[in-house]
């Protein structure tokens, strides 16, 4: 029954976590997107009142007219829209995840004994600092005078975040170290709207309301949190997908693909950025192409077995039975699992031999299965699957 509830809390809250992405995300990029369409004012009364650019649009059947002020207008309205809960409610549902699946279940999706040898208390402890710290040290550089320089404080969170990428690939399961990854960034994403880009908005609309001219600079520096954020964007939105593919997490140099894949998305945002304001070099789109076909050409699945004996079935049987089916069963002995994970099952042997190609793939080319290796399945015996697997294509 624990389980049960607890598949059920892991359904809802991913749910409202993708709801509520969904609405950040979304309308992070319209305000960017605005921002780069804005055109200067043509009605001079707009431009003498404080409106620093305008755009026109249309959409579901209806025109729009969005104006921005240069800092902010001589009176606040009195119904003023914010754009603050989608970020959090993204964020916490996001951490009702990592604690359901990752902290609570750290045995099964954190930890990985090949990996490093850590109790479930040392891994969410781990996880916690990372998730505090990377934060810590993102302000920090935003504040340095290294921030001054667009392309040198890129390149240092670049550099940052590709020893992110390592360091926690080297501390737990491919799965978990792509998700502690995503949660960081994640984390540094609503810690800027909370404690930059919020209380700036807040000082500006304060000032307004007394009748004194804002102040320019927390503008700028929320403008300057809000565009980290967008670069950030779609390698989180990689991570929060990335545990349905164990080529990429479950591969020997799982951290050399997840740098990868994030200076694609962040590559790609760069390229949309830039063509928000008029024409954009392809240079980033083509880099982006290039990284990800050096990706899938390095990680394509090699086998080692075209030259090894044959194996019989009941050997492979055997391996299955004492190795995969506590979970994968019609009716599962593992306590994890009320149902057999995605619906696989390899009790007969009509269902092994109807998913060779998957047991093949996770056992052998990705070895993520057994997750985190609860059943010991040995070297030796992922030898004996690749060895039925390679048969099975021969004949």
């Amino acid at each position: 029954m624990e389980a049960y509830i607890a598949d059920w809390l892991n359904l809802l809250v991913r749910w409202l976590h993708v709801i509520t992405g969904i609405a950040w995300i979304g309308a992070s990029f319209y305000f960017i997107w605005l921002d780069d369409h804005l055109e200067a004012p043509r009605d001079p009364p707009d431009a003498a009142k404080g409106v620093g650019g305008e755009v026109w649009s249309v959409h579901g059947g209806g025109f729009y007219h969005a104006q921005k002020y240069r800092v902010a207008p001589s009176s606040i309205p009195e119904t003023l829209h914010w754009f603050k809960w989608e970020a959090y409610t993204t964020w916490m549902s996001g951490m009702a995840m990592l604690a359901l699946v990752y902290w609570y279940g750290a045995e099964l999706y954190l930890i990985n004994p090949a990996v490093a040898d850590l109790s479930a208390a040392q891994a969410v402890g781990i996880s916690i600092a990372y998730i505090v710290g990377g934060w810590i040290v993102y302000d920090l550089l935003c504040k340095s005078p290294l921030a001054r320089d667009a392309r040198v404080f890129a390149l240092v969170l670049m550099l940052l975040c590709s020893a992110l990428a390592w360091s926690v690939c080297q501390l737990y399961s491919g799965r978990g170290a792509y998700i502690q990854f995503g949660s960081v960034l994640g984390t540094i994403m609503v810690a800027n709207v909370f404690f930059v880009i919020i209380p700036g908005q807040k000082k500006m609309v304060e000032a307004a309301v007394r009748g004194e001219a804002a102040d320019p600079e927390p503008g700028i520096q929320a403008k300057q949190r809000s565009v980290h954020n967008t670069y950030f964007t779609l390698p989180v939105l990689f991570v929060m997908t990335s545990n349905h593919y164990a080529m990429t997490y479950g591969h020997e140099y799982n951290w050399a693909i997840l740098i990868g894949i994030s200076l694609i998305g962040a590559l790609i945002r760069i390229y949309f950025v830039e063509r928000h304001k008029g024409r954009a070099s392809m240079a980033p789109v083509a880099l982006s192409f290039a990284v990800l076909a050096a990706i899938v050409v390095a990680i394509a699945p090699r086998s080692q077995a075209r030259d090894a004996a044959a194996v019989n079935f009941d050997q492979v049987r055997n391996v299955i039975n004492a190795r995969c089916a506590t979970c994968h069963a019609e009716a599962p002995v593992h306590p994890a699992f009320p149902a057999p994970p995605l619906g696989v099952m390899l009790d007969t042997d009509e269902r092994i031999m109807a998913e060779a190609a998957r047991i093949h793939q996770q056992t052998v080319v990705t070895r993520v299965m057994p997750i985190g290796n609860l059943t010991s399945m040995t070297a030796e015996e992922r030898q004996v699957i690749d060895r039925w697997y390679q048969g099975l294509q021969d004949q």
